[in-house]
């Protein structure tokens, strides 16, 4: 499987997998456009919405409506290292979502596969070829 990534200028870069087109974009403040969401935003993004997924496969196998359902993230970045401390997903229910599956929705939203790579991250090999040695 490859994806490619592309520069598009300034601090853009973009992501081309499936044939859809994700773009990237650093804030003003930092010499970027402010055109799009920064790359960690997305992967905030992935992890809320892979877990989201789940809770709808969930809900779909037991004929739950899932539209009144949602979820809010929250985040803590440590001030030191600008790295994630913590993130806490709260998925927000109907009155009516019957009790008895509140911790299996809990649990569904937990398969995401997005939040378990954090648990066991791949090997990530990084090299530089110029065109034409690609691999």
């Amino acid at each position: 499987m490859e994806m490619k990534i592309n520069f598009p200028g300034n601090k853009r870069v973009t992501s081309d997998y499936k044939g859809f087109v994700l773009e990237t974009d650093q804030p003003k403040e930092e010499g970027g456009d402010g055109s799009a969401p920064e790359p960690f935003d997305l992967f905030l993004s992935s992890m809320g919405t892979c877990a989201g997924v789940y809770i709808a496969y969930f809900c779909e196998s037991r004929n739950i409506p899932t539209k009144d359902i949602s979820m809010t993230l929250r985040f803590e970045r440590s001030e030191k290292t600008n790295s994630m401390e913590k993130i806490e997903m709260e998925i927000l229910l109907p009155p009516a979502f019957p009790d008895k599956y509140r911790k299996a929705v809990e649990r569904a939203a937990g398969m995401c596969t997005v939040k378990l790579m954090l648990s066991n991250p791949p090997e990530v090999d990084i090299f530089a070829t110029k065109r034409g040695e690609e691999r």
